[in-house]
């Protein structure tokens, strides 16, 4: 009878089914979360805390970049002043990697001149996050193009009023 099945079971069977998280058996170092693995400590805190999250109220330019409708989308807002980076908000949707270099890059980012913000690479956002899988590269990519993007905007705008 199905009674008699569940009295026959061990009790720590039933309790193992309840935790739907947990590694067996336990290997060092891990939480039995996948990111805890693959991400460094760096990227860690980046995707938990991202700085600088948010929205300017009158930026210099706000840009979109990526295709939110088939994954990572990066919606950036900068506020140049005396051709400086003063202020770096943006809004993304993607992986713990997306999140964690669009944080990094408004980091990097800010303060610099838009000819040293131009020069930023994907590679020095990546090993400022302590190195990010070679399946997550594609990640700085998106966010230091979508830096890049808003710049050249920038500067578009720049040249048609100087015209």
């Amino acid at each position: 009878s199905p009674e008699s099945l569940t009295q026959a079971r061990p009790r720590s069977t039933i309790m193992f089914f309840k935790q739907p998280f947990l590694v067996w058996p336990p290997l060092p170092g891990l939480s039995g979360r996948r990111e805890d693995s693959v991400y460094s400590p760096m990227v860690m805190d980046h995707f938990s805390n991202p700085r600088n999250v948010g929205y300017i109220e009158n930026p210099t330019v706000a840009v979109q970049y990526g295709e939110p409708s088939c994954g990572d989308c990066l919606l950036i807002f900068l506020t140049i002043e005396n051709n400086r980076l003063r202020e770096m908000k943006y809004k993304v949707l993607g992986c713990a990697a997306a999140i964690a270099t669009a944080s990094m890059t408004s980091v990097m980012a800010t303060g610099r001149t838009v000819e040293q913000a131009l020069k930023l690479t994907e590679k020095e956002i990546a090993e400022a996050l302590g190195g990010l899988p070679p399946d997550k590269m594609h990640c700085s990519n998106l966010a230091v193009g979508a830096l890049k993007a808003a710049l050249d905007v920038h500067l578009g705008r720049q040249q048609e009023q100087e015209v």
